[in-house]
């Protein structure tokens, strides 16, 4: 190893041991006789003072560092004099006194000050990415979403879930937001496309007897884009066999409870309040109400009975308010021929703060009512044949009855933080036309790769 101790780490308790560290220059501060440093990495911040009788060579090369150099130094762990403590930071009663450095890689004049509080545009931002993750709260993000995510994956597996990587390259099935579309050179003419979901894999996995499946899944969606949306985003996404809309509700309430306590350090009121949608739209003129009350950061609501379809006024025919795979209920069912406004189906949002963060539903595990539901949608024999055949053949196999429910975590995580977008807890996010501004994504291709594809732009 390079260093002894992190940044962050030595305490009082580490008075005269000789310590080595690595990591950026965060400020120099030269006061002629002497140079104070502060070196950063992601742990914290350690003074560090140059003397140039205690060390001269070291001095000698301290005078010549600037913000963002990378540094290796050793030296002894002293006390800071009286009345020069820090107790704002973990290291604050400490500092040493250099003996050597080490320049390990020079670094241009940033086009933000990382120390400084003022904050750069987003444009800037994005564009230099790489370095806006080195300040504190925007790093803080990052690991808070990575804390999250033990809590989520131990949670999981003490309740007997198997995480199961689904495929990004899958079919295109239009029904609903568009896809991103992947063309085949191997298969000229045709395209994968990557999923908006990992909904028929995941409806496949409870016929292949997993029973209770999860996964931190990518998505990706090719829709206009708003403060929480990104052309790609990350869900955790769950399906169980031989449970009801209780089980789902209890699991999820169990798990939020969990990611408040380690990264919130706050309890949460379980179980959450329900409301159909109908109450939804009576009382508050919208499906995902924010019911906090002056006392409540945070306030969770389950809405559940939605209606199963929507009439599309522009196109004349019947949709689904959320899936095709969303199964009606029981006392519905027999609605659905001649009054499919008034069916209304199992699925459920969880909603936080008027923010719906998340939906699921119990799915449809019978052909016959599969089938009908296309039909009511307009999707005809052949095309549900040749969009979904898969599925409508693995249902003649056996297909437990099954539900599950995806989480946004981008969204979910962004709330929790009291930020206003999800791009803040992104490690590399698009902008709102959906472009990379660190990498210049999308880009044009050489006309070479589109003939290999067999594509030609006009």
């Amino acid at each position: 190893m390079l260093r002894t101790h992190t940044c962050g780490e030595l305490t009082g308790n580490n008075v005269e041991n000789a310590v080595t560290l690595c990591g950026w220059v965060h400020a120099r501060r030269d006061h002629g006789k002497l140079i104070f440093i502060d070196i950063r990495d992601r742990y914290g911040l350690t003074q560090v003072v140059f003397l140039p009788k205690q060390a001269p060579e070291a001095y000698k090369a301290a005078q010549s560092l600037r913000p963002e150099f990378v540094i290796r130094l050793s030296g002894k762990v002293g006390r800071r004099p009286k009345g020069t403590e820090n107790p704002r930071i973990p290291t604050g009663e400490v500092e040493i006194a250099a003996d050597t450095l080490e320049i390990l890689s020079a670094s241009d004049t940033p086009p933000f000050e990382i120390a400084s509080e003022a904050e750069p545009t987003e444009e800037m931002r994005l564009a230099y990415r790489y370095l806006d993750i080195r300040r504190a709260k925007v790093l803080e993000n990052l690991i808070k979403r990575s804390r999250a995510y033990k809590v989520i994956r131990d949670f999981m597996h003490r309740e007997g879930f198997v995480d199961v990587e689904t495929p990004i390259l899958t079919k295109s099935t239009p029904e609903g937001a568009r896809d991103y579309l992947v063309p085949s050179r191997l298969n000229e003419g045709k395209f994968y496309a990557l999923p908006q979901s990992p909904q028929l894999f995941k409806q496949l996995l409870m016929v292949s007897g997993i029973d209770k499946y999860y996964q931190i899944a990518k998505c990706f969606r090719d829709e206009d884009l708003r403060a929480d949306r990104q052309p790609e985003f990350t869900q955790l996404d769950l399906e169980m066999s031989f449970i009801n809309e209780e089980d789902v509700f209890s699991l999820f309430e169990g798990l939020l409870s969990g990611i408040f306590k380690e990264i919130l350090n706050k309890e949460l009121k379980i179980p959450f309040p329900r409301m159909s949608y109908e109450e939804a739209i009576k009382r508050h003129n919208t499906d995902k109400p924010d019911i906090r009350t002056p006392d409540d950061e945070f306030a969770f609501l389950w809405v559940v009975d939605f209606p199963l379809f929507k009439y599309n006024n522009d196109e004349k025919r019947w949709e689904s308010e959320h899936h095709p795979f969303t199964a009606p209920k029981g006392e519905d069912i027999l609605l659905m021929d001649k009054e499919p406004a008034k069916v209304r189906s199992r699925s459920y949002d969880l909603v936080l703060n008027g923010n719906e963060i998340g939906s699921g539903s119990i799915r449809i595990h019978e052909r016959i009512i599969q089938e009908k539901i296309f039909k009511i949608i307009g999707i005809d024999d052949d095309t549900a044949r040749e969009r979904f055949g898969f599925l409508l053949d693995a249902f003649k196999f056996g297909a437990p009855p099954h539900g599950g429910f995806a989480l946004g975590l981008d969204r979910f995580l962004a709330i929790i933080s009291g930020l206003d977008s999800i791009r803040e807890v992104i490690a590399f996010p698009k902008t709102q036309k959906a472009a990379c501004l660190l990498t210049q994504a999308p880009s044009e291709v050489d006309n070479k790769q589109l003939k290999e594809l067999g594509i030609k732009l006009i």
